[in-house]
């Protein structure tokens, strides 16, 4: 490779890297502190990434800036382009030991509950790995570089990501001991009528709870005076006695097992299950770091 050459494969690697910043920190003197460089030397970087490329990047006004689609499939190749350098060199720097910042998506709940409580063991087995996790019920962009790992339930779309199961869920009708001495125990689903059901508020036409009875599946309407996006907000009110809800089993486990919960229903569970995977941008090139987290929870999740 002549000198030319390595030299624009490290402006490039500048350049990613100023855009990065940008995108990031949302302005030029912001991504200026960040990297040492003055706003107008930032502004300049991104005008020779477009010049070269052809296309416009970011829409710039007095007050924001805001990525287009093309800044968005550059900024994920960015980011995992600088991404593979840093793991490069630290691979060389370390004799191969997984390190960087590993970024990581999970839900608000089962996040909480199941993969924050693991964190700990996690860094002390990687001490060199950052870990930067991020509770959200809102689904990341993994291949755009929104995160390294997301962890996710139900079916999954199709896409270039690498899924790996780590578990699957059930789910249980649950109600607290002093609302069921005040309301009544449900002994068949159509006695839910009479009771005030916590409901989840994704978008729906009506919501239902699934059913069987003697082989045959079926649904029923309910109705109740709060909703929520996630499980462990519908358990809490359920076990303060607020009423009825249909939650992952493993949001409401811990109540459960202390009594501050009691399931109803079972012989009438369908058994529906969700299946949880971490998806990630696999291949040869996937980082250490991200294939070890993988490899953690898989192992300890099952457990």
């Amino acid at each position: 490779m002549n000198a030319k050459m390595q030299a624009g494969g490290a402006d490039r690697a500048r350049e990613m890297a100023v855009f990065s910043a940008v995108a990031a920190s949302g302005s030029f003197s912001a991504a200026g502190r960040d990297l040492g460089l003055t706003p107008s030397a930032v502004s300049r970087t991104l005008d020779r990434i477009e010049a070269r490329l052809g296309v416009r990047l970011m829409l710039r006004t007095t007050r924001t800036l805001t990525l287009t689609p093309e800044g968005q499939a550059y900024l994920g190749a960015a980011r995992r382009i600088l991404s593979d350098l840093d793991d490069a060199e630290q691979a060389i720097a370390d004799q191969g030991a997984p390190r960087g910042r590993l970024r990581v998506s999970a839900s608000l709940s089962h996040g909480r509950l199941c993969v924050v409580p693991l964190l700990g063991d996690f860094v002390a087995l990687y001490p060199h790995i950052l870990v930067d996790i991020n509770l959200t019920d809102v689904v990341v962009d993994v291949a755009a570089g929104q995160a390294d790992v997301a962890i996710r339930f139900g079916p999954l779309a199709d896409s270039g990501l690498t899924a790996r199961k780590l578990g699957e869920t059930g789910r249980v009708i649950v109600a607290s001991p002093a609302y069921l001495a005040a309301r009544g125990t449900p002994v068949v689903p159509e006695d839910l009528h009479d009771h005030n059901c916590l409901n989840f508020n994704f978008r729906r036409v009506e919501p239902v709870w699934p059913f069987v009875r003697e082989g045959r599946e079926y649904s029923l309407s309910v109705r109740g005076n709060i909703e929520a996006n996630n499980g462990e907000t519908l358990g809490q009110l359920a076990a303060a006695g607020v009423g009825v809800t249909r939650v992952g089993a493993f949001s409401v486990a811990d109540d459960v097992a202390a009594g501050r919960l009691v399931p109803l229903l079972e012989d009438f569970n369908p058994g529906d299950v969700e299946n949880i995977h971490a998806v990630f941008v696999g291949g040869a090139n996937t980082p250490a770091r991200v294939r070890v987290f993988v490899d953690f929870l898989a192992e300890r999740l099952k457990a």
